[in-house]
């Protein structure tokens, strides 16, 4: 993946068509953080009224999300081919955006994977998708964050 910046404060990554295909497949595991797994931190004695509005807030969050997603990867001004590569062009706040669907996609195949504090031992048919989601979305965040300072 390159950074081709442009004139009108949009930013243009270039993509081989497999850089394409592997965030296209990763960015379709969002969202991955199951839903109520974020606990309130704090003692209110509303425990479980300010949880369900926590839990509401972030599902409504995910579909928006969502939504924005499929309007981003089917938009053909914002991702198309061009002479055998692949053009994904963003403003600097939907690459904000887009680092945050990742990290969602990347601490929730962690939390899939049991929240393991040291790498897995084994590598099995039930752990390898969870591995991969994670170590993916990792790495595509890693890159653009490369990019973007480079």
């Amino acid at each position: 993946m390159k950074l081709i910046r442009t004139g009108k404060g949009q930013l243009r990554f270039q993509l081989t068509p497999r850089e394409k295909e592997l965030l296209l497949n990763v960015l379709q595991l969002y969202p991955r953080i199951p839903s109520g797994y974020q606990p309130l931190s704090q003692s209110t004695g509303r425990e479980e009224a300010n949880q369900c509005l926590l839990d509401e807030a972030l599902a409504e969050t995910r579909l928006q999300n969502q939504k924005e997603l499929r309007m981003l990867l089917s938009d053909s001004q914002r991702l198309r081919q061009q002479e055998g590569q692949w053009q994904l062009t963003l403003a600097p706040v939907d690459v904000g955006w887009l680092l945050q669907v990742l990290n969602d996609i990347r601490i929730g195949s962690w939390i899939h994977l049991g929240s393991p504090a040291t790498p897995l031992k084994a590598l099995n048919a039930q752990t390898a998708p969870d591995l991969w989601a994670m170590e993916m979305a990792g790495s595509f965040q890693m890159r653009f964050l490369e990019l973007l300072e480079g």
